[in-house]
């Protein structure tokens, strides 16, 4: 019905008018974007067969964004790093390269945190992204750019990586859908800072979307050969589904309670899957939980089986050039002269403390081991966990300074390499986003995929901000 370049100029329009507020995009691309939607427009009208194009060409026309931290030809590839402010991408990630190959169109690049390392998008090359909902509070991070610009209808899907929560949690503080896929399926290629050691297997690349069903064609996409690990052709019956649930992480001393209307909402998820599918919902209590915010922490910095040390945070600060001081810093930032953000100097000090603690570290990667196989036990090939994405909903800029570790909630499945959907579920009394975790054993991602399409439904999905 409508033309590819009359839906790329929506969405030309759409950034024009709204990025001024959020800022979530920080680099665009749109004389390049219509000229390859032209293109599009002109294959449709040589007319090769329609199944043809859908086989070869999945998201021909599709607008999407792209997190800066991934290259994306002739973009900023800077990860909110200021020594890294002139360095332009030569060529494209893997999955963007595969996205684009599938026909889609790339509007430009979206904020993320320094780093991508803290979740709140904010940075000294960009500045900082407000919330569509509320531009008093956070997108969240690192994929917050993203987060931020899907829910204001700005872009179709969004390319987002993900190692303690940097998909789900802007997801969830902008009410839109995210799928943190199994880990090694999706390639995370071309990213800066990319995973070495250890830490590759808690890194994943995946897509954010504003609906539920979008998702799996775009991490068909993504992972490309990869794809025939996840079982996405397989019909998923929610009845025969094993639901299980978790109200709170067990009450960590690191981490804030569950908010009341966080509960609420996964109370209402569990009485509506109970009542319409007939099944009985299992509440469950996994004791190690408590102890996620410690686990993820003692796994992100131990050695991988060759014994190579985890990449040094303060090393990836200084670029490969000079080592950061992070003390240094901490002065510097005190009188307004650093050129980092305190969350950055803050994970560089508290990487040097966790250096100290060889013993406590290694009885903590043995827990997370066995957490690990409890949990893989728990949920088999059938079985999906909701669990809360986050203590709190999205939060107000700068507070989450005062609660740093709470991104544990989502951070303990990169370490479990479980794959999880971020799913929203409408609106809470201040007009914010609420949402739920669906956690299912490696490699059954279509489980969650289709629980989030049929909670969609349910509890109405993504809510365009300002309609409340």
């Amino acid at each position: 019905q409508v033309s590819c370049i009359e839906v790329v100029e929506a969405y030309v329009e759409r950034i024009k008018e709204v990025n001024p507020l959020i800022n979530a995009v920080v680099k665009d691309r749109f004389e390049e974007a219509l000229q390859e939607a032209q293109q599009v427009d002109k294959l449709l009208s040589e007319g090769p067969a329609d199944d043809y194009l859908e086989e070869k060409f999945p998201l021909l026309g599709v607008p999407i964004t792209v997190k800066e931290a991934f290259s994306l030809h002739g973009m900023p590839n800077t990860s909110g790093l200021v020594n890294r402010r002139n360095v332009i991408a030569t060529s494209d990630a893997t999955v963007v390269s595969r996205l684009k190959q599938a026909g889609a169109i790339p509007l430009g690049v979206t904020n993320c945190s320094e780093l991508c390392m803290w979740y709140e998008s904010s940075n000294r090359v960009y500045g900082r992204t407000n919330n569509p909902y509320d531009l008093q509070r956070i997108v969240g991070g690192s994929s917050g750019g993203e987060g931020g610009v899907l829910a204001a209808a700005c872009s179709v899907v969004g390319v987002g990586s993900d190692i303690g929560g940097s998909i789900r949690m802007p997801a969830f503080f902008n009410g839109v859908f995210g799928h943190k896929p199994t880990t090694g399926v999706v390639p995370n290629d071309g990213q800066f800072p990319n995973a070495h050691g250890v830490r590759t297997s808690f890194l994943c690349t995946g897509p954010m979307c504003r609906y539920a069903e979008d998702l799996e064609p775009v991490l068909r996409v993504m992972a490309g050969p990869g794809v025939s690990k996840l079982k996405l052709n397989e019909k998923v019956s929610l009845e025969k589904i094993k639901f299980h649930c978790m109200d709170h992480d067990g009450g960590s001393v690191f981490v804030s309670p569950v908010d009341k209307e966080i509960l609420q909402a996964q109370k209402k998820v569990v009485e509506h899957i109970e009542s319409d599918l007939g099944v009985q919902v299992q509440h469950v209590s996994i004791h190690k939980m408590k102890y996620s915010f410690q686990i993820w922490s003692a796994m992100m910095s131990s050695k991988d089986s060759n014994g190579q040390e985890a990449e040094r945070f303060t090393d990836l600060l200084g670029d490969h050039g000079k080592p950061v001081w992070p003390l240094w810093e901490l002065l510097k930032w005190l009188v307004g002269m650093s050129s980092h953000t305190f969350p950055a100097i803050a994970l560089g000090l508290t990487e040097k403390l966790m250096k100290l603690n060889h013993s406590g570290n290694a009885k903590l990667v043995s827990m997370g081991k066995s957490l690990q196989e409890e949990m893989e036990a728990l949920l088999g090939q059938d079985g999906v966990l909701l669990y809360p994405s986050h203590p709190t909903i999205a939060p107000k800029h700068h507070s989450p300074i005062c609660m740093p570790f709470n991104f544990a909630y989502t951070a303990i499945f990169n370490v479990l390499g479980l794959p999880v959907t971020q799913c929203p579920l409408g609106l809470g009394s201040e007009g914010l986003p609420l949402g739920i975790q669906l956690v299912a054993a490696a490699y059954n991602d279509h489980l969650t995929l289709a629980v989030a399409q049929y909670l969609e439904k349910a509890f109405g999905g993504w809510v365009l901000p300002g309609k409340a």
